[in-house]
């Protein structure tokens, strides 16, 4: 679901790391928007009807509002929730249809995206909730992501891709925790690692007599009152990991000083499984077998089954 979004709209997905000051002036269009003229959306139970005059070419990044909605006005700094249908200009053809599979996206509205993609950032901001954009990149980013082979006849004009993406709400961006909160779990399985905590509430793993897992062990140590983490979700996380064999450290957030983010699509399958379902505020404990991290052979000095100590912070 996130091939596109992620090759189109890359900077859609990255952290703000501070907020834009609210305001909400009138979308704004960008590229060559004429070529969007002949573009009909007509929404339906789930995808909308989408019909444009094919093929559709644009040498650059375009934008507009094609029907807009009658909520309220998106502000800067806000997180946009969106559905989308992206399609080939060539022939219509649907690459991917998150109305239809029930999934949408969240993009945050934020001085990074302000930054590397004024278009896309002046688009939304403004457009009122219910409204559609259409949103078409140039043939080299839709080849990319068609896995096209470039034309064979260099006369050919090869074409765009065409999102059209819906408002569906828009809410003030909420801030990471700075640790965790919720209620502490007193009643653990036994033959886990030991965890504690230091003045400065960095986590101690202590992995002696602890059991090799047989599965991935994904325990609650503090259970957070936050919204619930997705497979698809990225996540701002305090961390530890130590390898269970012997207890030496291999990573930290901690100290480094710095919490990290991250898409649970982009970690080992020991994160993505133990995290999603998990809610912010938690603190987790998290016992993976090797074959759910980096495999017998490791990464670095991670060697083995693997143990992480997380701290939920939010989710982006």
């Amino acid at each position: 679901m996130r091939r596109i979004i992620a090759l189109l709209l890359p900077l859609a997905l990255l952290v703000a790391g501070c907020a834009s000051t609210p305001s909400a002036p009138a979308p704004s269009s960008a590229g060559q928007v004429a070529a969007l003229d002949s573009l009909k959306v007509t929404p339906g139970d789930k995808a909308p009807a989408v019909d444009f005059a094919k093929p559709l070419a644009v040498n650059e990044e375009t934008i507009k509002v094609v029907q807009n909605g009658d909520g309220d006005a998106v502000k800067a700094g806000q997180t946009v929730e969106i559905g989308y249908v992206a399609l080939s200009g060539a022939d219509g053809t649907v690459y991917e249809d998150t109305f239809s599979s029930g999934n949408t996206e969240k993009l945050e509205l934020s001085d990074e995206l302000k930054s590397g993609n004024a278009a896309v950032y002046n688009g939304f901001v403004g457009a009122k909730v219910g409204s559609y954009l259409a949103y078409a990149t140039p043939a080299q980013a839709s080849q990319a992501q068609a896995g096209a082979a470039p034309s064979a006849s260099p006369s050919a004009a090869p074409s765009s891709t065409l999102l059209v993406i819906k408002v569906i709400s828009a809410k003030d961006t909420p801030q990471p925790l700075s640790k965790p909160e919720g209620d502490t779990v007193t009643d653990l399985p036994a033959g886990l690692p030991k965890v504690t905590q230091d003045d400065k509430g960095v986590p101690q793993i202590d992995v002696a007599g602890a059991a090799k897992p047989t599965a991935l062990v994904s325990q609650d140590l503090i259970k957070g009152h936050g919204d619930t983490v997705k497979e698809t979700d990225s996540v701002v996380a305090n961390y530890v990991g130590v390898n269970l064999s012997d207890g030496t450290k291999f990573d930290s957030s901690f100290d480094r000083g710095q919490s990290a983010t991250f898409s649970l699509q982009g970690v080992i399958q020991g994160w993505t499984k133990g995290l999603a379902g998990k809610t912010v505020g938690s603190r987790v404990l998290l016992v993976i077998p090797a074959a759910l991290a980096y495999g017998d052979q490791g990464q670095g000095q991670a060697k083995g089954d693997l143990v992480f100590v997380v701290d939920i912070l939010g989710i982006k």
